[in-house]
């Protein structure tokens, strides 16, 4: 019961209460591809820009909050990152834990989050990996958000809609509380993919793209039923990360239009 107790508690600091949709900003790509614009050191910086914007929760490894941890401005949710791979490895799609739920109950963070891709040599080990952070999840307490990607050897279009829905699927039978996959395309297909899963299901920001266009594929996802956007370079690589937050807010929590919200904000 206190591990049920617990979940509910810290799921209410990363999604909205009142409508069960999150607006996460993922700050792990560190690890992955080093210093980039946006997340050089003054990371307390970009936390803080985004929690402005109303923002549900930031994501990172343990140098977000062992190195960005500020002491001042609004809250904001943390979850914790427990696995990566670096790009320059020959075995980039395989990812390993780096981290523990054990380590993110001690710091206090709100959610663990783990990135799994389906279709790689190595889909077994991370398979097992999944099945084993969800079953400590359960036992602290701790959300689970889980990155599924068709990515590998065996996938020939990440954003195919079946294999999409295998992916999110698998997610979903070995327990975790939200997923975040890539968007299909289309609003039809994306339909399929959640309603072929049983949890939350949010929208991968992807490549850099324009503010309009991925404001309207989050009008699109939510519209169809998606709990949400986990935007990572498209946010805070963005001129003024605040305004582009403030925007996804008032599209996923608020139901605007998309120029409704352009003009709220004024981008």
């Amino acid at each position: 019961m206190s591990g049920y107790i617990g979940k509910t508690i810290r799921l209410e600091r990363i999604m909205n209460r009142d409508d069960g949709k999150t607006i996460i900003v993922p700050l792990d790509h560190g690890l992955t591809v080093g210093p980039i614009k946006g997340l050089t050191n003054d990371l307390g910086k970009t936390v803080n820009q985004i929690a402005l914007g109303g923002a549900n929760a930031v994501l990172g490894h343990i140098g977000i909050p062992l190195y960005a941890h500020r002491g001042y401005g609004p809250d904001i949710g943390l979850i914790l990152h427990l696995s990566g791979s670096t790009s320059i490895s020959p075995s980039s799609n395989y990812k390993v834990l780096v981290n523990s739920v054990l380590e993110a109950v001690k710091i206090g963070a709100d959610g663990v989050s783990i990135h799994i891709n389906i279709g790689t040599k190595s889909d077994p080990e991370m398979l097992e990996t999944l099945g084993n952070i969800s079953r400590e999840c359960r036992e602290f307490g701790m959300p689970l958000l889980a990155m599924m990607y068709p990515r590998g050897e065996n996938i020939k279009d990440e954003h195919d809609k079946e294999v999409v829905k295998i992916a999110v699927r698998v997610a979903a039978e070995l327990g975790a509380d939200i997923v975040k996959t890539n968007w299909t395309g289309d609003p039809d297909s994306f339909k399929e993919v959640i309603d072929g899963c049983m949890v939350p299901v949010i929208i991968a920001g992807g490549k850099k793209a324009s503010i309009k266009e991925i404001l309207e594929i989050t009008k699109q996802s939510i519209d169809v039923g998606g709990a949400g956007v986990a935007f990572g370079r498209n946010v805070f690589q963005a001129e003024n990360p605040t305004k582009v937050v403030s925007a996804l807010h008032y599209i996923v929590h608020k139901r605007y239009e998309v120029e409704e919200a352009i003009k709220e904000v004024n981008l």
